[in-house]
């Protein structure tokens, strides 16, 4: 069996990484074959994300495309085809529709792409062209889906019974549990995502305001991938992002915080940064939203929280009781294991890809 991979970033993006590339040891381990084609290259993620650079976008633009249709040209190759959220970043689904009736489609996503992103206001000339609505269309057409949270299952089951849910897994690993020096004067509060979901830190400035006027040097808060929110303090760090840097800069926090918005864009999220903290051993604390609230059992392995109040509060309390932070740590470095880890999750995924060979036509 060889199974063409189509993603759309190279290694650093997030969502196939950790959706796609995680598997392939364990899946050469099982003798399956695969061929990993993202649509943008290195040099052109590197500017995806930015203002400008028009020209060079529409170069790897072209060039992505034309890679796409050099593996149409070789379908014959492949068993299968399997879609992370787009095989192509613009217009309908003419790629997967061009597939599906000469090999069996998988299609895999992990937000609520049917949906205009609200949060995301760079590159709004690729946004415009972007067309939510062919993930419905992608849906119908594929052999099998697979959600990455129960509440974008429910979305495709409207279109294709035939889903399922795999949960973003971590490597375990890779990311390895840190245990924090006793003798640590300083607590750091962390986030770390990309500019896209930063959007959502912009409401908490006030609270991280209010944690730094009481906690002085105590804290630090660390947001790594974030937009610069404006606010300036000694206490408040501003990372970039780098992929050789991620494990470090996560063991790092003490707390690890994920707010979401409560709408559907924000029930579409699949919490994967809480699983990123507590397999490193932060203590959490999150929205009670679509799937954190699945993850995270409140005051158990992390904290739930609502309004700013009950933000504070709980932040507050983990800053000041080192053993409520240690038995967090604990419990949801447990829960990773248990639940999200690659080593739980692969026989899943290869198990899909498998059975999937052996009924195609």
């Amino acid at each position: 069996m060889k199974v063409l991979f189509w993603v759309p970033y190279p290694t650093q993006g997030p969502s196939n990484r950790f959706r796609v590339e995680q598997y392939l040891p364990y899946l050469a381990s099982r003798g399956i074959e695969y061929c990993l084609r993202p649509f943008w290259q290195d040099k052109a993620y590197a500017i995806l994300f930015e203002n400008g650079h028009y020209l060079k976008k529409i170069y790897y633009f072209v060039k992505g495309t034309l890679g796409r249709f050099k593996d149409l040209v070789n379908l014959s190759d492949y068993d299968i085809i399997f879609v992370h959220r787009e095989a192509y970043p613009i217009g309908g689904a003419l790629l997967e529709s061009l597939v599906f009736k000469k090999k069996p489609l998988i299609y895999d996503f992990d937000d609520a792409l049917f949906l205009t992103n609200p949060y995301s206001s760079t590159n709004r000339i690729a946004n415009f062209l972007k067309s939510p609505g062919k993930t419905a269309k992608i849906l119908k057409i594929s052999s099998i889906v697979i959600a990455g949270n129960s509440y974008l299952k429910e979305y495709a089951m409207r279109f294709n019974k035939n889903a399922t849910v795999i949960h973003t897994p971590i490597d375990s690993d890779r990311y390895a549990f840190s245990q924090k020096p006793i003798n640590n004067s300083k607590v750091v509060i962390g986030w770390i995502g990309t500019y896209a979901s930063s959007r959502y830190l912009g409401y908490y400035l006030d609270l991280f305001g209010k944690l730094i006027e009481k906690y002085g040097s105590g804290i630090e808060i660390r947001l790594v991938g974030s937009l610069n929110h404006g606010l300036k303090s000694r206490q408040l760090i501003y990372k970039k992002w780098a992929l050789e840097e991620e494990v470090n800069d996560l063991q790092d926090f003490d707390i690890g915080i994920m707010p979401v918005v409560d709408d559907d864009w924000g029930k579409g999220k699949c919490a994967f940064k809480i699983i990123q903290y507590m397999a490193v051993g932060a203590s959490v604390v999150a929205s009670p939203i679509g799937m954190n609230k699945e993850i995270i059992r409140d005051g158990e392995n992390g904290f739930l929280a609502s309004g700013k109040e009950e933000w504070r509060r709980k932040i507050s309390a983990l800053i000041e009781n080192r053993q409520l932070r240690n038995d967090f740590s604990l419990k949801g470095r447990e829960t990773v294991e248990k639940f999200y880890s690659v080593k739980v999750m692969a026989p899943q995924f290869a198990g899909i890809l498998e059975r999937t060979y052996e009924n195609r036509p």
